[in-house]
């Protein structure tokens, strides 16, 4: 299974640009924290201003010194990141705190990694077990991911499947692909869940659709063996040839030494057609907006 720990730095929410910069600049000179903080994501995102950040960080600390939990949030990213400001993830942490004490989520969670990793905090999985609860339970995706992989894990809490597939199955149906695949293999080797192939291929196939380059080779496996799908080795190697091209390089030779292993079971027309749908499958991908 998929065993990394997920931070969102995405920003809060998309905003329209207002016709008039100026009025908004205006409202943040007199102090008003919510005009401060647009003005510090304009900045930041280059939307109506030209990209500063270190405008951006500026006017997030404003907003950010009057307790408003968003710019908090968004300047300990800042920290974390090193944009407009040195790299710190001490400073980060302190401001991702601030904001998760307001009930942030997105600070909840990204706290919690920071503990999880001992970044500008002292290791300690128990606060990011912690935090990463207060996330989930405001049903941020990646924090229930991360906490389902600590039951699984029996990191700070106690080893239990069946959680670990409740919090999977929370985050998955949000579409987080890590969450589909783990959710998957759960089914697909009764972990916490009856076994059941047809809900593993099911799951493995949404998180391959999103590009997740061990999703595609579990449902490589799983055309290749009849596994809650028809069995179809051009479909197979669809699936692996993909995976293959997008593994990281722990899992590169292996995932290119099955591929080239069902190559050699296949004809070359079944060759040729799972080359043409592997060329279609990133094109569409591609098209989706997919990197």
């Amino acid at each position: 299974m998929v065993a990394v720990l997920l931070v969102n730095g995405a920003a809060l929410a998309q905003t329209s640009v207002p016709t008039e910069i100026a009025e908004w600049r205006v409202e943040a000179n007199a102090g008003d924290a919510s005009s401060q903080w647009l003005l510090g994501y304009y900045y930041s995102n280059g939307q109506g201003v030209p990209q500063d950040y270190a405008e951006a960080a500026s006017w997030y600390r404003e907003a950010a010194d009057q307790g408003y939990a968003a710019a908090q949030y968004n300047l300990g990213l800042m920290y974390e990141l090193g944009q407009g400001v040195p790299q710190d993830y001490a400073e980060a942490a302190s401001w991702y705190r601030k904001a998760a004490d307001q009930g942030h989520a997105i600070a909840q969670n990204n706290l919690a990694v920071m503990h999880g990793a001992g970044q500008g905090v002292p290791q300690d999985y128990a606060q990011g077990v912690s935090w990463w609860r207060k996330a989930a339970e405001q049903g941020h995706a990646d924090a229930q991911f991360n906490l389902g992989l600590m039951y699984e894990l029996g990191q700070s809490v106690p080893q239990d499947d069946a959680q670990a597939v409740t919090w999977y199955r929370q985050a998955a149906e949000q579409g987080n692909a890590f969450a589909q695949f783990n959710l998957g293999y759960a089914y697909a080797n009764g972990q916490g869940v009856p076994q059941d192939f047809v809900q593993a291929a099911a799951w493995s196939l949404k998180a391959a659709e999103q590009g997740d380059a061990d999703a595609q080779y579990h449902l490589a496996r799983m055309y290749g063996a009849g596994w809650g799908v028809p069995q179809d080795y051009v479909e197979a190697f669809k699936w692996r040839n993909l995976a293959t091209s997008r593994a990281d390089a722990e899992n590169q030779k292996s995932y290119a030494e099955a591929r080239d292993a069902l190559a050699a079971m296949m004809t070359r027309a079944q060759l040729v057609e799972a080359q043409r749908r592997a060329r279609e499958w990133v094109a569409a991908f591609e098209q989706r907006g997919g990197t």
